[in-house]
């Protein structure tokens, strides 16, 4: 089965909007567990506008004791003070983004001229035994670049396959073929495969079935749809959309 790992982000925005402490992030976490989820994620920004280190710490607390059932991905750029937030809370899996200054969500996978800058980095997660994913675009050369700098997972952007998929059938099924074409190569080299951004319960239909799709990183459209259904109904709807997915093959 596909997992899912609720990106939480949102939650902390509206809280930031007002200040104080409401919506309170660990009771979010606390109700996506409930309903079922396998993962949280959370992508603390420099400019601390939505997820603060303090939630981080928040959260790595309560999901301490869930680390077998429950992943935890801490995703961002590899400036310092993230990487050492990592270190210190050890989660399953920390995903490396490119961030551009003052952009208001990620625009697109890594550069290859960012190898010299991402090696060390990857080098101290993998010695605290911290998964690595990089964010890649679904082109098979950047999947080869991320194999060859050690990277354990990718995580494909798949903005471009919503977009297409918004654009109708055909659109959609000339972008989906670059992402399995992408996916069959990372599953060549031995890299596992996740995928965010955009993704929401109409094109995961189709997105389910990318061949060895181990993991979706979804926000935005599940807290969207939570503000009218409830998050925990939400989880819940987005769970039976994967659970519907094509076993993998060995």
């Amino acid at each position: 089965m596909v997992r899912l790992s609720v990106n939480v982000n949102k939650v902390a925005t509206l809280r930031n909007s007002r200040g104080g402490a409401e919506p309170d992030m660990v009771k979010a976490v606390e109700t996506c567990i409930a309903a079922g989820a396998p993962g949280i994620t959370v992508h603390p920004r420099a400019d601390r506008r939505h997820i603060r280190p303090d939630d981080v710490q928040r959260i790595s607390k309560l999901l301490a004791p869930l680390r077998d059932r429950v992943e935890f991905n801490i995703e961002g750029d590899p400036r310092p003070d993230l990487i050492d937030m990592v270190l210190e809370t050890r989660p399953h899996q920390c995903t490396l983004v490119p961030v551009v200054p003052g952009e208001i969500t990620s625009q697109a996978g890594w550069r290859p001229d960012a190898a010299e800058q991402l090696r060390p980095v990857l080098a101290k997660l993998h010695e605290r035994e911290i998964r690595v994913s990089l964010f890649v675009d679904a082109d098979s050369s950047a999947v080869d670049w991320a194999a060859q700098l050690g990277a354990d997972r990718i995580e494909l952007y798949t903005e471009p396959f919503a977009r297409a998929f918004e654009a109708g059938p055909e659109r959609a099924a000339e972008s989906f073929a670059r992402f399995v074409a992408a996916a069959e190569r990372a599953a060549q080299l031995g890299l596992g495969i996740n995928a965010g951004h955009d993704l929401d319960l109409a094109n995961l239909v189709l997105f389910r079935t990318l061949p060895r799709l181990d993991e979706v990183s979804i926000g935005h459209a599940l807290i969207s749809r939570a503000l009218f259904r409830g998050l925990e109904a939400v989880v819940r709807e987005y769970l039976e959309v994967l659970a519907q997915a094509p076993g993998r093959a060995s």
